[in-house]
């Protein structure tokens, strides 16, 4: 009994101390809300004037009237509101009609008037107009620097509706580049030495979001081979255990391998297992264990245990934590080989014992791993995001064909009749993103960032 009371005692004690310990004893000096919110406006910059500066004067000409036009229905609604309320509840009959009438009568020029000065006329101006706007705004909205090889950069505007599909479109409008399904935005972060290739899907302003206020992390726009490998030759991914050559398999069989495991009603995740070496928690060691790959994420199979599925242990779910490859860990965290990869939370950005540190032997088995985790997490979104990227590609490549046509037309006519064609108005592009002046054509298509690997 005596125990009972003791431990009684005790777990009281623990209590009052906890609650001490949520509780502060003072209350810290308030952070600035207008401060913390304008940090968030922008990405890759000191500050929000300095991004605006960045950007290209039709973009801001955009984005001032799209502020604009947000604040000026939002003013006109709560305004009809107000003013509905107020005469229903105490303006007189006749005063109301009155009020009805002058309503209806046209604006006197000395009103338009000062409209029309209000606009802004310099970059300073609009810059000045969009600050005020931005922290009026209810839909986000991000300014962002996205970086090339040669460290030259594109400085876009984005909002939280918009997926990174949508903001490689803009990108392809600013670069002309080929536009293949290969291309990406890509994420790194220099103080874990780790990169990551946001998925098609994903709102790339929520992306951004999890990274700190003073990140160094930047976005690239780059072209991974390997992005959609899993379907272009799904034989690696779901055939690998055959010892035969997989490189000749012809292009009916792989539709058939697409058919059978993603045009069902279940995904099919690849049945990858193997030896894997995992870095133990605050120490630059790495053991083998054999790793079994999952729907719901990785397991292994614990010391003195058999593979069979029941003897299996969690090593981690896939629902909380993304993937990334990394960077020359060889070096800094004395790693088997530089074919590594992480698995953390996208929140965590340095250092942490509940990041994941897997390892593979050759560049091969990094390729089934990282791709296959990638299919086991996302499912049949990533048929959809590739299935969506080639459909594009054949769209453009068809504008494309249409506008040579069109153009050797013309000049064969030309030839003929010995009369230059004059020169007229470009047809518009067909895109399902805002029109963007023309830019001359780049002397180069970006390469991947130099130093990376591109899984």
């Amino acid at each position: 009994m005596d125990d009972i009371d003791a431990m009684f005692s005790e777990l009281l004690g623990e209590m009052d101390h906890l609650s001490q310990s949520l509780s502060p004893a003072a209350d810290p000096p308030e952070a600035d809300p207008a401060l913390h919110r304008e940090s968030t406006f922008s990405i890759g910059f000191t500050d929000l004037n300095e991004s605006l500066n960045e950007l290209e004067d039709h973009d801001l000409d955009a984005l001032v009237a799209d502020l604009g036009s947000k604040s000026t229905t939002q003013d006109l609604t709560t305004h009809q509101q107000n003013s509905s309320l107020t005469d229903d509840q105490f303006a007189p009959p006749a005063m109301t009609q009155r009020s009805e009438a002058a309503a209806a009568l046209p604006q006197t020029p000395n009103t338009a008037g000062v409209q029309q000065r209000s606009e802004p006329q310099t970059k300073a101006d609009k810059i000045k107009m969009a600050l005020e706007k931005l922290k009026e705004a209810k839909v986000r909205k991000l300014i962002i620097k996205v970086m090339m090889s040669d460290n030259s950069s594109k400085t876009l505007m984005v909002d939280e509706r918009q997926t990174v599909r949508e903001v490689l479109d803009k990108l392809f409008e600013k670069t002309h580049c080929d536009c293949n399904i290969n291309w990406s935005l890509c994420e790194t972060n220099p103080e874990l030495q780790i990169e990551r290739g946001f998925e098609d899907h994903e709102s790339l302003v929520e992306l951004l979001s999890e990274w700190t206020r003073h990140s160094e992390n930047k976005i690239y726009f780059v072209s991974r081979p390997q992005k959609y490998v899993m379907f272009t030759d799904p034989q690696i991914f779901y055939m690998w255990k055959k010892k035969t050559d997989l490189t000749g398999i012809n292009e009916h069989a792989k539709q058939l391998l697409l058919k059978e495991h993603f045009g069902g009603s279940t995904l099919i995740v690849p049945d990858l297992e193997g030896m894997l070496y995992l870095k133990e928690d605050g120490k630059k060691v790495w053991k083998s264990r054999y790793f079994v790959l999952r729907a719901s994420g990785i397991y292994y199979v614990p010391k003195g245990k058999t593979k069979s599925s029941s003897d299996l242990a969690c090593f981690i779910r896939f629902d909380k934590v993304n993937i990334y490859t990394t960077n020359n860990y060889k070096q800094k965290y004395r790693a088997p080989t530089n074919f590594c990869f992480m698995l953390k939370h996208p929140c965590i950005q340095k250092e942490s014992h509940y990041i994941k540190f897997l390892c593979c032997d050759d560049e091969h088995t990094l390729l089934l791993w990282v791709n296959s985790i990638r299919i086991a997490k996302y499912g049949t979104g990533l048929y959809k995001n590739y299935q969506a990227a080639v459909k594009r590609v054949s769209t453009l490549q068809t504008l494309q064909s249409a506008a040579h046509k069109v153009s050797f037309t013309d000049k064969s006519r030309s030839h003929a009749t010995g009369i230059s064609p004059q020169p007229g108005p470009s047809p518009s592009k067909i895109t399902g993103v805002e029109d963007y002046s023309h830019e001359p054509p780049p002397d180069f298509i970006p390469p991947p960032p130099p130093g990376h690997t591109h899984i």
